[in-house]
């Protein structure tokens, strides 16, 4: 990028990052701030709230109070008196007595202008409380004065009359020092009114929109007299963010504290207006920071442009001797890989020369030991039946001969086979009729118990292929799969030709033991057989493989779905013919 876009970005980037940390530490310090002014302002009120809670109680001793409650208005003066000198002494807004209909009948204020004289508050809470439970508390604006007070009651039962002893608390004192605090300090009552507040314009507002509830009791208890709470502005409009309160000097930061006096909530809040001069503040030195860095980042980059072009120079000298370097050494090796391609073509020349050599050496032992092998195998076949050896033992040992001979010619037979190859070229063979001739040639082997199963449906597929040397793979395969039932009960070879998407495909399956999973691998090699006792050279398979894949087709085996062993052939069909049928049987099965 160039480098007076990098500066700017640098620069915006640092300064909001600052911007963002100093805004978050200074909300962080006056929430703090917050806290501390509520937990020094919240146990203050509710001393101050407590140091007048026994008065009433104590003042209902009184005997002059007594007196007048059981002999009547003649001890009304002295009551009086001793109710004003009472509230002088405790430091009380108001001492009054009422009877138990609510009436005043004795107040410290009697010689005033707004004496409680005379006067019925049963309506007020307060009273009611006491009448019900034995005390009562309630903040209110009195009807009488118009001057606020919380009111702490206690009834008591003289000679059977009830009689309510009140004392009336102003608390507008605290708001004074509240407003010296720093923070806007304020008080709201159970219904989220404010009824004392540093900040004059928070005084008797909701802190949040009234329910319809709400207002109707408010109304009902006449708590604020003529002040019109229900229709004043909430600082925390509906949905707004409830530590967010707005003001004539824009958004202030609220906490809240619930106090235990009548569910009172103790509320702080400080302007945002300093706290965001705090963070433009920080924005404006991660801005600063950014230039700085910006400048020193520029100057280290034109150092490492510099470094990194003579690097670059030295780079491209160093290449060029690289490059020729690799020239060379490739020259090099070329010839010394020509001279071993010459070396390994004389010696595969001279080892093919071998191999021809052995081969016909092969043909010519082969040819030259199987008619001795032959003759031998007849004349010990004609020594048995001739009767000539009649001992058990002797006519074991010949058995075992002629059995050793007998292998032997199977060897050269199939290395004559795995040797030769087709003499004829492929030509269309129709698929059921080579399977059919396998069936006939090893049925006679099949006679002995083992039920072989060919049923095709619909016309013969026909392949190009050997009719002979493809008859020969089944033959194989068909062989094996008798092995493999040979001495199990209920031994069945199922031989199954499907045709689809112009594919053969042949399968030879047995419900034998089936090949262990660790050999299926090694099927198909020279010389490796499953068979036990000798009976198998391992030729068969490798000369099946051959074949099938001489004429382009594919040679699988696997485990049979149920257990034992399929072998599959596949090849391209090119046509079909008609088929004369199933064969079943125990012959030809």
């Amino acid at each position: 990028m160039p480098p007076p876009l990098i500066t700017l970005l640098l620069c915006a980037a640092l300064a909001a990052l600052a911007g963002l940390a100093g805004w978050q530490m200074a909300q962080r310090m006056a929430a703090e701030r917050l806290e501390q002014s509520l937990v020094l302002a919240g146990p203050r009120l509710e001393a101050e709230v407590e140091r007048f809670r026994s008065l009433p109680s104590v003042m209902l001793e009184d005997p002059r109070i007594r007196a007048l409650v059981t002999e009547g208005p003649e001890a009304t003066e002295a009551a009086n008196r001793a109710l004003q000198i009472a509230a002088e002494r405790a430091g009380a807004d108001q001492l009054y007595l009422m009877d138990g209909a609510g009436t005043t009948i004795a107040a410290s204020n009697w010689d005033s202008p707004g004496s409680f004289l005379g006067h019925n508050y049963g309506f007020r809470p307060y009273f009611t409380q006491a009448m019900e439970a034995g005390t009562g508390r309630f903040y209110a604006v009195g009807v009488t004065t118009g001057e606020p007070g919380y009111f702490l009651s206690t009834r008591v039962e003289i000679e059977g009359r009830d009689a309510v002893m009140v004392v009336k608390l102003d608390l507008r004192p605290l708001q004074q020092d509240w407003a010296r605090t720093g923070v806007t300090l304020a008080l709201a009552d159970r219904h989220g009114i404010v009824i004392l507040s540093g900040d004059p314009d928070w005084l008797y507002r909701p802190v949040r929109p009234l329910e319809p509830p709400q207002a109707e009791a408010i109304l009902a208890s006449r708590a604020y007299a003529d002040i019109p709470v229900t229709e004043a502005a909430p600082l925390i409009a509906a949905g707004g963010d409830p530590d967010r309160v707005q003001g004539p000097d824009g958004a202030r930061l609220v906490s809240a504290l619930t106090l235990p006096v009548d569910d009172w909530q103790l509320l702080a809040a400080t302007p945002l207006g300093p706290l965001m001069r705090l963070a433009w503040g920080a924005a404006l030195l991660g801005a600063l920071a950014g230039l700085m860095l910006s400048v020193l980042l520029q100057a280290h980059l034109q150092k490492r442009r510099v470094l990194a072009m003579r690097l670059h120079q030295g780079a491209i000298l160093e290449r060029r001797v690289a490059e020729r370097t690799q020239e060379l050494a490739r020259e090099i090796d070329e010839r010394r890989q020509a001279e071993m391609d010459l070396r390994a073509a004389q010696d595969a020349l001279v080892q093919s020369e071998k191999m021809a050599a052995l081969g016909r050496m092969s043909a010519a032992i082969v040819h030259e030991i199987s008619q001795p092998l032959a003759a031998m195998e007849a004349s010990l076949a004609a020594a048995l039946l001739s009767g000539g050896i009649e001992d058990a033992p002797s006519r074991g040992r010949v058995e075992a001969a002629r059995a050793h001979i007998r292998r032997m010619l199977r060897t050269i037979k199939h290395l004559k086979s795995f040797s030769r190859k087709e003499a004829v070229a492929p030509r269309p063979v129709a698929v059921d009729d080579a399977i059919r001739s396998a069936l006939e040639i090893v049925g006679l082997r099949a006679a002995g118990g083992a039920r072989m199963v060919f049923e095709p449906s619909g016309d013969s597929p026909i392949v190009m292929a050997g009719q002979v040397r493809l008859e020969q793979v089944l033959v194989n395969l068909l062989s094996n799969a008798l092995d493999a039932v040979a001495d199990r009960p209920g031994g069945r070879i199922d031989v199954t030709r499907l045709q689809a998407e112009g594919r053969v495909e042949i399968a030879v399956s047995d419900n034998g033991p089936g090949i262990p999973a660790p050999l299926l691998a090694r099927i198909g090699e020279p010389f490796f057989s499953t068979k036990t006792g000798g009976d198998g050279l391992g030729l068969g398979l490798s000369i099946s493989r051959t074949i099938v894949e001489e004429f382009g087709g594919r040679f699988e085996i696997g485990p049979a779905p149920g257990g034992g062993t399929r072998a599959t052939l596949a090849f391209d069909a090119i046509g079909l013919r008609a088929s004369p049928g199933a064969v079943s049987g125990l012959a030809a099965e």
